[in-house]
């Protein structure tokens, strides 16, 4: 093998070890028998199903059933609202022609400039005055409020679609209903599937938003939360073990769902990004 092509190849195989060293250590810490945080050892004196047994116990002071629960409802429900919102939002700014187009336009770019926490503490205060906080519906109405302004993919998605089509469409009689719905959708099956994974992933990923709204009611708690709870300073040396169960059995399915997806999500980010 030519030296200008070996190099390359021994940098990937390591920057591959070093990303799946964590994963592969997890994995380990999940199935250890001794417990404690930090141990001088890699591999595990003993092997284990405990801590997974543990999990699935749904214990009164760490149920982790409910919060799989919590979270699923919360994905699913943000997932179906976010999606409907960012293809709605990004195919009427990429196809119709109206006043204040472009203003919209930079003011959510420059809006998608500050982080989401700055407004946390707003957010919190408007839901507090509906009475809403350390509900699951508050959280979903957290995560579906902000995808109007993650737009920018798929309205570079719908860029690349021909508007002839449309154009052909109407000569026909179709309404821009019919046009949306008809030719459209079919044609952006790719970036459907990128927007409702990453909006079906977030409250898996979310701990500030979910933490500060939820406080201190644990029946409610996303898994974010709950693994967090795990590791105190009086629980971090006997539950560290459950806790990266825990976190296994959460990757899974996500880990599973995205490989699944992989092929829509690569041509709706790489489409996406042509004219975003």
């Amino acid at each position: 093998m030519k030296k200008h092509i070996l190099w390359p190849n021994l940098l990937l195989v390591l920057l591959a070890v070093v990303w799946m060293f964590p994963i592969f250590w997890l994995i380990l810490t999940a199935f250890r028998s001794e417990s404690g945080q930090f141990v001088s050892y890699i591999f595990p004196k003993e092997y284990t199903l405990e801590n997974f047994k543990y999990l699935f116990s749904n214990n009164a002071n760490f149920p982790f059933m409910l919060w799989l629960k919590n979270t699923l409802i919360v994905s699913i429900c943000s997932c179906l609202l976010s999606t409907f919102i960012t293809v709605s939002m990004a195919y009427v700014l990429s196809r119709l022609r109206f006043r204040l187009k472009k203003t919209i336009l930079k003011t959510a770019l420059v809006l998608n400039m500050f982080p989401a926490f700055m407004s946390m503490i707003a957010v919190y205060y408007i839901l507090k005055a509906f009475d809403l906080t350390q509900t699951l519906l508050a959280l979903v109405l957290i995560y579906s409020s902000t995808a109007a302004l993650t737009f920018y993919i798929a309205k570079g998605f719908f860029d690349t679609i021909p508007k002839s089509l449309d154009e052909s469409a109407m000569i026909d009689g179709a309404t821009k209903f019919q046009i949306f719905t008809k030719i459209t959708l079919p044609m952006s099956k790719p970036i459907i599937v990128y927007t409702a994974l990453m909006a079906f992933m977030q409250p898996w990923m979310d701990f500030i938003f979910a933490k500060v709204i939820m406080g201190d009611n644990v029946p409610k708690y996303t898994v974010s939360i709950g693994l967090y709870s795990m590791i105190n300073q009086t629980t971090v040396n006997t539950m560290y073990t459950t806790f990266a169960a825990g976190c296994l059995l959460i990757a899974v399915p996500i880990t599973l769902l995205f490989i699944y997806l992989q092929k829509y999500y690569v041509e709706g980010i790489t489409n996406g990004a042509v004219k975003g």
